[in-house]
């Protein structure tokens, strides 16, 4: 497998560190909400439960807007901060042009799946984020074959790897519904939007050699070609 390098031109210039500030800040204050909504509800001793998802309850619809940002408690809280962290600045950084899309999609579509197959139970919190991010990341970076993206996908495989038993119904404690429907929503991007986000290349001097050469051997077209209509 060819592994696609990267301009350096590119990934080193002021712009590219720019954008990579830009979505550790991003990322950043997403978490910064979240911890703060949590406080807020730990403070005033509310019940985060009507906040979340109850499938096929009307009572139920407003959880798939609430639901990603509310956590029954400070160690499901806890558990989320890195791997949002480190994947929001992962698929903001890399992904750009197709984060606008995956985020929408990954932040409503699991809600909307558990709402109409889900298990009668309460489902909240980011979880369904950090398993769709995790799928996009992963996919995307295999399939770009750009060794950013593919070292991305290494560090997230590494770090989160564990996560893939979260999809199966093995704790009944713990949405695997929002799992694996993040999940899938995640790999169903990746490969919808694979032509998005793709770096410029690095050239070699080589290749500049070789498209020369051939431009020079090209025959000239003359100027009294016959044009046919």
């Amino acid at each position: 497998m060819q592994f696609h390098v990267p301009d350096p031109a590119f990934t080193g210039s002021e712009q590219s560190r720019a954008h990579f500030r830009l979505a550790v800040k991003i990322a950043f204050g997403f978490i910064v909400l979240i911890w703060l909504i949590h406080l807020m509800n730990w403070g005033l001793d509310l019940d985060p439960e009507p906040f979340g998802i109850r499938p096929r309850q009307l009572s139920g619809l407003p959880g798939i807007f609430l639901a990603p940002v509310v956590h029954g408690g400070f160690e499901h809280l806890i558990a989320n901060t890195l791997p949002l962290l480190v994947l929001g600045t992962a698929m903001l950084f890399l992904y750009p042009n197709a984060s606008p899309k995956v985020l929408l999609w990954v932040y409503l579509g699991p809600g909307i799946a558990v709402w109409l197959f889900g298990r009668g139970s309460v489902h909240l919190g980011a979880s369904g984020l950090v398993y769709g991010l995790v799928s996009y990341v992963f996919v995307a970076g295999m399939l770009r074959r750009d060794r950013r993206a593919i070292a991305a996908s290494l560090v997230v495989c590494f770090m989160y790897g564990s996560l893939v038993w979260g999809v199966f119904p093995i704790r009944l404690q713990m949405s695997w519904e929002t799992h694996l429907a993040a999940a899938l929503i995640g790999l169903t991007m990746a490969i919808a939007l694979r032509r998005l986000d793709v770096p410029p290349l690095k050239r070699y001097v080589w290749e500049d050699e070789a498209s020369e050469s051939e431009d020079q051997d090209r025959p000239a077209h003359s100027g009294d070609d016959t044009i046919a209509r």
